[in-house]
């Protein structure tokens, strides 16, 4: 069978770490029942969007791999037969941190991690004092359900790590977000569309939602959800999520599509890698 039932979230912050780790347990026991086969949580789903200010308070949210929120996850993955993209924030050892997602398999296996490999450092997103830039470069995850990838929040900007993860074999690119309005509500319409199509993927992109001002007061960032699923034809697949709720999207995606659309434009084909030297030049 080639339909594949994808379950993605899009959460406002509830003000603890706990609350936000049942709310999504709660999400992923509700999209088993409902059928889905792999969930997807937003970008450090467990806590606030931290990067608006320059606290050092924020590294008491970093875990190890495997840790905590990790195992605990694992454990409901296997329980529910459900793979889990987890994007987390992630502690390699003191003072060396990333913004990661880990992937966990259907039987709680996990199968790895991607660490974000562009940090961006602009007002109320200081990820830079934050994260390291990523290192593991661009893994395809080999689940029960497919071939998929990951790429985090800015990392949508650059176009080169969707062509390496569709090269790397990936059918379904996750991409977990904290995006705020202003200039990214266009980009947001049209980026994963467009790297859906040139990779010839399915991009399931999510996006935290509502006002974290019971975190932040004044100071908040009002994220605007609007999650979607596209198709490698740039189409999209169901509704786009609320601009304003908390919700849990469920979405099925026939991955035969893949090679329908890839057999239609030759991209891969007609490349031409020995022509593109400037763009890695530094």
């Amino acid at each position: 069978m080639s339909t594949v039932r994808v379950a993605f979230t899009q959460a406002t912050w509830t003000g603890d770490k706990e609350s936000m780790i049942a709310l999504h347990e709660g999400w992923a026991r509700e999209a088993a029942s409902a059928g889905a086969q792999l969930i997807a949580f937003q970008e450090l789903f467990y806590g606030p969007y931290f990067g608006i200010t320059q606290d050092t308070a924020y590294y008491d949210y970093a875990e190890t791999v495997p840790g905590p929120t990790t195992q605990r996850f694992a454990a409901l993955a296997a329980e529910l037969g459900l793979v889990v993209v987890l994007p987390i924030y992630e502690e390699d050892q003191p003072g060396v941190l990333y913004n990661t997602a880990v992937v966990i398999d259907a039987d709680g296996t996990v199968l790895g991690k991607y660490r974000k490999h562009h940090i961006p450092h602009l007002p109320k997103f200081w990820e830079k004092f934050y994260f390291r830039p990523g290192n593991l470069g661009y893994p395809v995850f080999d689940t029960a359900v497919g071939k998929i990838g990951v790429n985090i929040c800015y990392d949508r900007h650059f176009p080169e790590g969707w062509r390496v993860l569709a090269l790397n074999g990936a059918e379904i690119i996750f991409n977990p977000n904290a995006t705020a309005p202003g200039v990214s509500n266009r980009l947001w319409e049209i980026e994963q569309p467009a790297a859906a199509v040139a990779n010839g993927v399915f991009v399931v992109a999510n996006n935290r939602v509502g006002l974290e001002d019971n975190e932040y007061g004044t100071e908040a960032v009002n994220f605007y959800g609007s999650s979607y699923a596209v198709g490698p034809d740039g189409n999209y697949v169901g509704e786009i999520g609320s601009s304003t709720e908390s919700e849990l999207l469920i979405r099925d995606l026939d991955l035969e599509q893949v090679r329908t659309v890839r057999e239609r434009w030759q991209f891969f084909r007609d490349r031409r890698p020995d022509a593109y030297g400037p763009i890695v030049a530094p």
